[in-house]
């Protein structure tokens, strides 16, 4: 009898052991399923969102012009500085005018051997060859000379402020201008815009602009030329826009922060905290709740511009979703969540 008992006290304690570890990973199982990650949603809607953009630019003047000669010679006299003021028309500098007296006299010659042979061939004692030769050649000294005055005496084809000045009398002219004129009034500014935009921008449109220099204050300017290509690599098109500047208070080379207002549109606008910055990159995404499921979905967005504690969405969540707003740090795409708190707008 006893081998009898040593067996059933055998498997009494298989039978006790097993059901301690079946109880046992029962137990654990049921925590592991329902430890899901705790998240806060919020539902977001379009709205109409103000279309501002703000670009940087640098002033420039709105025309510039660099005095020099067309062909090497010695300065005899700079009749403005730095910093003066020019009218168009205005004689700047004057060069050695040696050559052109004798340019002078050669064409006088020419002039009158040209009046000689008209007359010849009006009484019959000269050619029409003669009398065409001449002319040929007056012709081709009347611009020679009319070069050389240009090239002596040199004028300032715009109005305007000088901004440099690279020799002195006495000095012969080399590669570089003479002088440097710049158009100050009115003054431009060159901007960027994104090719989106480009049906939104026209000539005659305003704009805002801002100069560090001068705190908040606004100018008002005016988009002047639009360039007709779209740059392949940034995709954005050169817009130029004028200042007025009739108190020359705006110089070139001044930073300026431009605004252009394109108006309205309805896009969806959601809080910042539910953006994620994919690291490495400059993708953002946002994590979208289903409410039919609880499940989220991770979706890439491309955002408008920042208003407060807020982005404009331009795609990548509809108006009605729920976005994540706080725990996206354990969520990946297609996981169940447990939902701490809804808002509801």
């Amino acid at each position: 009898m006893k081998p009898i008992l040593s067996i059933a006290a055998a498997l009494s304690l298989v039978l006790t052991c097993g059901c301690s570890k079946s109880d046992s990973n029962t137990g654990n199982a049921t925590p592991q399923q329902e430890e899901l990650p705790q998240v806060d949603v919020m539902q977001v809607f379009s709205q109409e969102v103000p279309q501002i953009m703000e670009y940087t630019a640098t002033v420039q003047a709105f025309k510039t012009n660099n005095i020099t000669t067309s062909t090497p010679n010695r300065i005899k006299n700079i009749l403005v500085d730095v910093g003066s003021k020019v009218a168009k028309g205005q004689r700047v500098a004057i060069l050695d005018d040696v050559n052109i007296d004798q340019l002078k006299v050669r064409l006088d010659n020419t002039e009158r051997e040209y009046q000689r042979a008209v007359k010849l061939l009006e009484i019959g004692g000269g050619t029409q060859q003669s009398v065409d030769q001449l002319r040929t050649e007056l012709d081709a000294q009347r611009r020679q000379y009319s070069n050389m005055v240009e090239n002596t005496v040199l004028l300032s084809p715009i109005s305007g402020v000088v901004t440099a000045r690279n020799y002195d009398p006495g000095d012969m002219t080399g590669s570089q201008p003479i002088l440097v004129i710049e158009q100050v009034r009115p003054v431009k500014v060159i901007i960027n815009v994104s090719e989106s935009e480009y049906t939104k921008v026209h000539n005659g449109m305003k704009a805002s602009i801002r100069l560090d220099v001068y705190g908040d204050e606004e100018f008002t300017g005016t988009v002047h030329l639009i360039h007709p290509t779209i740059d392949a690599d940034t995709r954005t098109f050169t817009v130029e826009i004028t200042i007025d500047n009739a108190d020359e208070r705006v110089r070139p080379g001044m930073f300026a922060r431009v605004t252009l207002n394109f108006g309205t549109a309805m896009h969806v606008v959601v809080p910042d905290r539910a953006v994620v910055k994919q690291s490495g990159s400059g993708n953002k995404y946002i994590y979208v709740f289903n409410p039919t499921d609880s499940t989220v979905s991770y979706n890439r967005v491309q955002l408008g511009q920042r208003i407060d504690n807020t982005y404009e969405v331009i795609s990548g969540v509809k108006s009605d979703d729920y976005v994540v707003t706080s725990g996206q740090t354990r969520l990946t795409n297609g996981s169940h969540v447990a939902i701490v708190e809804k808002n509801n707008k």
